[in-house]
């Protein structure tokens, strides 16, 4: 019968107190070391932080010359900076449909869910943007909003004659324009109905007697760490309410393994509608309709025509 071995005795080891001061075998207190996980994550939000930085004052002064100079580089080089945004932040984009294309200038009304809007948009679609005067005057956004060649309007249900004329020109120079016209941003489970004052662009002739085509743009968050976002997921992506933006960049910029996709409709010809109203209306449904499809994770398919 063979002997069995003396236990050793155990040690005693004080387990780490996450978020505070942890106790030593000795008595002393030392600081606290995050875990792996979450240092890793908050890294990768200070990479993410620095490298936008360092694309956007790289990429500042070019588009800066591009501006003042004939043709359409900026515009080129527009997507070519939005793009390199969406590959700092992780972001892949999936784009179902094909962006109008018969000569006539387009309206892309849009379904508004974050800031990340801009990138994905900026980054896959040959438009400049229509932005609220505000994101004009605020520090570093506005330099980047340069950078996608916005147009700024004020808050109200008509616009300026000033407004109007610069969005003309625009059109008619041949420039798309990227349209939210739910006025706000939600928590990306629904569509906020359409504001009909924002249509009023679709009623401005600038190919002979034609005004801008309208195509609808369907716009999901499917992804995140690579997995099918659901109801709860989905809000990570989402900017509303009194949220700031460093904050909400602080959150976003931890995650990995995120995707947008794009759903294009088949455009709407103003004048095949009896009112701006009617319009809208027809615009709002194809959206809602399609964000649903992209919601629900079903294969998404573009809509069309007044009777959506």
């Amino acid at each position: 019968m063979s002997k069995s071995k003396p236990r050793q005795p155990r040690t005693t080891r004080t387990p780490l107190i996450v978020g505070t001061l942890a106790p030593g075998d000795d008595g002393s207190w030392s600081a606290f070391i995050p875990p792996p996980s979450k240092l890793i994550r908050r890294l990768r939000v200070v990479r993410r932080a620095a490298m936008i930085l360092l694309w956007t004052l790289g990429c500042f002064p070019v588009q800066g010359l591009l501006l003042v100079l004939p043709g359409r580089a900026d515009r080129g080089f527009s997507r070519f900076y939005w793009r390199g945004m969406c590959r700092i932040m992780g972001l892949r984009v999936q784009i179902v449909g094909e962006a109008a294309g018969d000569g006539r200038p387009v309206v892309f009304t849009v379904s508004h869910t974050s800031w990340l809007d801009v990138l994905v948009l900026g980054g896959n679609l040959d438009a400049a943007f229509i932005a609220k005067e505000e994101i004009g005057q605020w520090p570093v956004v506005s330099w980047i909003a340069t950078l996608g060649r916005t147009v700024y309007v004020r808050r109200k249900r008509t616009s300026t004659a000033r407004e109007r004329d610069e969005m003309r020109a625009r059109l008619a120079a041949g420039d798309n324009l990227i349209l939210f016209p739910e006025g706000t941003t939600s928590d990306g489970s629904r569509v906020l109905p359409f504001r009909s004052a924002f249509m009023s662009i679709a009623e401005m002739p600038v190919v002979g007697s034609h005004p801008p085509l309208v195509q609808p743009v369907s716009l999901v968050y499917d992804r995140l760490a690579g997995l099918s976002t659901g109801r709860m997921s989905r809000t990570v992506f989402g900017w509303f309410g009194d949220m700031d933006l460093a904050t909400h960049f602080w959150r976003l910029a931890q995650e990995r393994g995120m995707r947008a996709t794009l759903l294009l409709h088949a455009p709407l010809d103003p004048a095949d509608f009896a009112s701006r109203k009617a319009l809208n209306e027809a615009a709002w449904r194809i959206v809602a309709a399609g964000s649903d499809v992209l919601r629900q994770n079903r294969p998404p398919v573009p809509l069309g025509g007044p009777q959506v």
